[in-house]
Parts: structure tokens; C-alpha cells; sequence
């Protein structure tokens, strides 16, 4: 019997020693070896995080941007969100020295449900009472500034698109009922038909002839946050459009967009310079055109050097554009700056140079106006 008592005891002696579950053993740290050496300390190795940090770039922007929810809770934001509208939002950016965009319109308006503060820790943006209208992107970054001088922090931002879902209103609303989108061969063009409601399914209608568009998702396709875009236009595009959605309910239309084709070439403005004579006699009327002919949505820039400027003699300036069809299906704008000098005197006799600046540059040229 006393045999096999101690048989058993050293039986489960064995079992305890051999058989104990790994569970109850601390887990091991990313790094640890496997046996540590009796009274040597090992310093554990971080995680090799590069790779995963790389991998989840996209994530890692998202971080500093989240939504306060109900009774202090946090909540990080994904690349969209919908919310009914009439909600209120409020959104926090980590960082002491936040700058936010959002849509638009909200500053044109100067639109009062929209509060923007900078506390310490973070930068909080409120949109009370919410509309369709404010469907769009809300982003956020940090400022890193040296003095006076501020740059974007690239690796510290924050983006979300919002939808403000309203069943009445499946488009986004616009201030206008009609809209001019110009087709230039160079960039892809975009009918802005946003919807508030990211499942409506949206077509595209041409007016004259009736007909749908057919979007084959390669040189049309559609994006929710942008509207359908012409990614190669031509000038068979050009026409009259309109966007149709429809939602669990009749379908609604959108406004128009009037599409012109342009085709002019890039660079400094192509300007021209003309007097109404180059030689005028005392006390007569004398008027100068400059005139830029460029692409529709390319702005222009006028300035003028001419003789009694020294002198601060008066003359009137004035600026004017307006789009004009060549006939070929081709759109133009004519930009002109007309400088005008009353009772001509002998000071004015001179040259007159006119400067047209654009995006790629600018172009000077000039004329001369004799004293007969």
C-alpha cells in the first residue's frame, strides 16, 4: 500500500511538473527568447511596426480627425459617414494648432449653425441643424509654423465625406439653376450632380436629342462625391445635361449643366494691344484696348503703365470678359481691359503698356500715342 501511495504521489508529481497547462505561464513579449539566461537581463525588441505602418498609411491619417458622440463618447471616422439631415455634428481634430476645411458655401454665407474653435488640446468644429446643402468633405490638419511662416503637417490629417441624407432633396442643393462645365481635351471634366443619399442610382440625360448617357465606367463613370466624370472630353460632348436620381420614391432631377468644349492653347496670355489713334490732338478722347483671348475658366489680370501715372493723372480703367462660339463647336473667352484718358494734353504722349497675367504667366505689350 505504501508503494503504491508513493507511486501515485510521484505520478501527479510528474503531472504537475510535466503536464501543467501553458495557459498559466506569462506571455512572452514580441522579441523575448524562448529560455533567459538565470539572472540576465534581456532587453525585449520593439516590434517591427514599418511595414504595418506603411501598409496603413490611409489609417493613420484618419486618426487625429473623430466625432463626438452622445455622453462623451469618441468615435473615429471612416472615409464616409451619412447622417439624416437636421443632425448637429461635432468634430474634434487632435493638435494644438488646427485648420479645417469644409464645404464651401458655409463661408460664402457666413452661415451662423457653423462654429470653429481652438482649444488647447484639439480643434472643434460644430454644425448645428444641419441640410442637405452641407453635404461634402470635412477635413482637418496640423500647422507646423517656424515665425510667421506655416506649412501643412502631411502625416497629421484627417478627412471624412458627410453625407446629409433628405429624402426630399437627393440632389445637393446649388445656388444656381443652371451651369456652364467646360470640356478641355487636356483634364477630365466633372458634372458636379452630387447626391445627399449614397444608394440612389443616378443617370445622366442629355436634353436635345432625348436620351440617356450611357455611363460605361471607363470614359463616364460615376462618383458619389464628385458626379459623373468625363475622363477623355471631346467636342461630341458638348450639349445641353442633366442629372436624374431616384431613391425609394419618384425620381428627382437635377439642374442643368450647359457643356462647352475648349480648345485654346495653355501658356501666358495671348494679348493684343490697340489704340483708337496713335496720334490725337489736344483735348480729344483717347482709348486704349488690351485684349487676351484664353479659355473659358482661366482668369485674367490686368495692369497698366502709361505716361501721366507719375503725374496721377486721372484715367479710367475698366475690365470686362464674355465667352464667344468660333463656329467650330469651340468656346473662347475674350478678355479686354479698356483704359480711357479725357482731354488729351501733351503729358499723356507716350507709351502705353498694358501687363496680362494668367496661371502660367504673363505678357506685356505696349503702344504709342503721339501729340499732333
Amino acid at each position: 500500500y505504501n508503494l503504491f501511495l508513493i507511486s501515485n504521489i510521484a505520478f501527479f508529481h510528474f503531472f504537475l511538473v510535466i503536464g501543467q497547462p501553458a495557459k498559466s505561464k506569462r506571455p512572452k513579449e514580441p522579441g523575448e527568447n524562448k529560455i533567459k539566461p538565470i539572472n540576465k537581463k534581456v532587453k525585449a525588441k520593439p516590434p517591427k511596426m514599418r511595414e504595418r505602418e506603411s501598409a496603413d498609411s490611409s489609417l493613420k491619417s484618419q486618426s487625429i480627425l473623430t466625432q463626438v458622440m452622445d455622453k462623451g463618447h469618441f468615435q473615429k471616422l471612416a472615409a464616409t459617414l451619412s447622417l439624416s439631415a437636421g443632425q448637429s455634428i461635432e468634430l474634434r481634430c487632435k493638435g494644438s494648432n488646427v485648420t479645417w476645411n469644409y464645404p464651401s458655401y458655409l463661408d460664402t454665407f457666413k452661415d451662423s449653425r457653423l462654429s470653429i474653435k481652438q482649444l488647447d488640446r484639439y480643434g472643434q468644429l460644430i454644425l448645428a441643424n444641419s441640410t442637405a446643402a452641407d453635404t461634402g468633405e470635412y477635413s482637418c490638419w496640423l500647422q507646423l509654423c517656424n515665425g510667421n511662416k506655416c506649412r501643412k503637417d502631411e502625416t497629421k490629417t484627417g478627412s471624412t465625406y458627410i453625407f446629409f441624407t433628405d429624402k426630399e432633396e437627393l440632389f445637393v442643393p446649388t445656388p444656381s439653376y443652371f451651369e456652364i462645365v467646360y470640356l478641355n481635351p487636356d483634364k477630365p471634366a466633372v458634372i458636379p450632380c452630387r447626391v445627399t443619399t449614397p444608394s440612389a442610382k443616378v443617370t445622366l440625360h442629355r436634353e436635345f436629342p432625348a436620351e440617356e448617357i450611357e455611363t460605361d465606367g471607363t470614359d463616364i463613370i460615376y462618383d458619389v462625391k464628385k458626379g459623373f466624370v468625363y475622363q477623355h472630353p471631346t467636342s461630341d460632348h458638348k450639349g445641353i445635361v442633366y442629372c436624374k436620381a431616384e431613391s425609394q420614391g419618384a425620381p428627382q432631377i437635377s439642374i442643368k449643366y450647359h457643356l462647352l468644349y475648349v480648345e485654346v492653347p495653355k501658356g501666358p496670355p495671348s494679348t493684343t494691344i490697340a489704340a483708337s489713334s496713335n496720334r490725337a490732338e489736344v483735348s480729344d478722347s483717347v482709348h486704349v484696348i488690351c485684349t487676351v483671348l484664353g479659355e473659358p475658366d482661366v482668369d485674367v489680370n490686368f495692369r497698366w503703365q502709361y505716361p501721366g501715372q507719375e503725374s496721377e493723372r486721372p484715367a479710367i480703367i475698366q475690365n470686362f470678359w464674355r465667352l464667344i462660339n468660333r463656329g467650330t463647336g469651340h468656346t473662347t473667352r475674350i478678355s479686354k481691359s479698356i483704359l480711357l484718358v479725357e482731354d488729351f494734353e501733351a503729358r499723356d504722349a507716350g507709351n502705353y503698356i498694358c501687363i496680362a497675367q494668367n496661371l502660367q504667366g504673363e505678357t506685356t505689350v505696349a503702344t504709342r500715342v503721339e501729340l499732333n
